[in-house]
């Protein structure tokens, strides 16, 4: 079973990353045609950081991406510690409207935006309300969950006792929070803001209906790309991309490996310590 288990798990890695490797090893074909190997070449990537265009719009995206989620990642904590604070139902409900935007499909959601920013450009009599600021909202609006989910498992691991005895032994309850409650979280926010910064560089389908003439993101303009036949320095931009984003996932996943062992040592230590007391 075990090995059933691992060859079923292989297979499916294989499937899930084929399309990525035919990409790379394309990137690095010297030859237009895909399926025809002609060389190694470096031309692509050269040709790629010479482009005027592309560069540009990589540039927009990082910087939605960035904004958006420092935004969602100050806010959805706040959310965060107001969700923990709550009541039993009251957490549930608002878990529920939490998890919605998760569940909704893309362009349910988009659309949804793109007729919420267009009722507000006729209220304020803006002609073109689509830019910039528009994608920025669209981007932290759905950012927040992921965040928010992220930060409220630290928050329900973490002791409850650790806040009063910061308040007994001296501290304000500023201090209690910067000092101890944020400490405790940190992996969580971490991960939720990295979460974020993934999710919004590589979103298409909510961009694509709240982006204006004015400001682009690079998965917009790679739409209109396909259009018609690609490009080889496009190969090259993708293998960018997902490296990029395979390096924060990683990135992800050892501060939660990290966490989750400073997380066991401490439960070790405090029965050990429990231990000693009672003898």
């Amino acid at each position: 079973m075990k090995r059933f288990n691992w060859i079923f798990t292989v297979l499916v890695l294989i499937f899930l990353y084929i399309p990525m490797i035919v990409l790379a090893v394309a990137s690095f074909n010297a030859g237009a045609d895909i399926a025809v190997w002609k060389g190694f070449t470096l031309s692509r990537y050269s040709e790629l950081f010479r482009d005027s265009v592309l560069l540009p719009l990589l540039a927009n995206s990082l910087i939605v991406a960035v904004l958006s989620s420092l935004v969602a990642t100050l806010l959805g904590t706040m959310a965060a510690l107001g969700i923990h604070a709550m009541g039993r139902k009251q957490r549930s409900a608002a878990l529920a409207v939490t998890n919605i935007p998760l569940t909704n499909p893309e362009i349910v959601t988009g659309v949804s935006l793109a007729l919420l920013f267009a009722f507000i450009g006729h209220t304020m009599k803006i002609s073109n309300i689509l830019g910039f600021f528009t994608l920025l909202i669209a981007h932290i609006t759905f950012n927040l969950p992921y965040v928010i989910l992220s930060v409220l498992p630290k928050l329900s691991q973490m002791d409850r006792d650790l806040r009063d005895a910061a308040l007994d032994l001296g501290c304000t309850p500023a201090q209690a929070f910067f000092k101890v409650i944020l400490y405790e979280i940190m992996p969580g926010i971490i991960s939720g803001a990295l979460m974020s910064f993934t999710m919004s560089l590589d979103d298409f389908v909510i961009s694509y209906f709240v982006y204006g003439p004015n400001f682009i993101t690079l998965p917009v303009e790679i739409y209109n790309y396909t259009k018609k036949p690609l490009h080889p320095k496009i190969y090259a931009l993708f293998t960018l991309l997902f490296i990029t984003i395979l390096l924060v996932m990683i990135l992800m996943n050892l501060l939660q490996a990290r966490d989750e062992k400073r997380t066991k040592q401490a439960r070790r230590n405090f029965s050990a310590g429990r231990r000693r007391m009672k003898i």
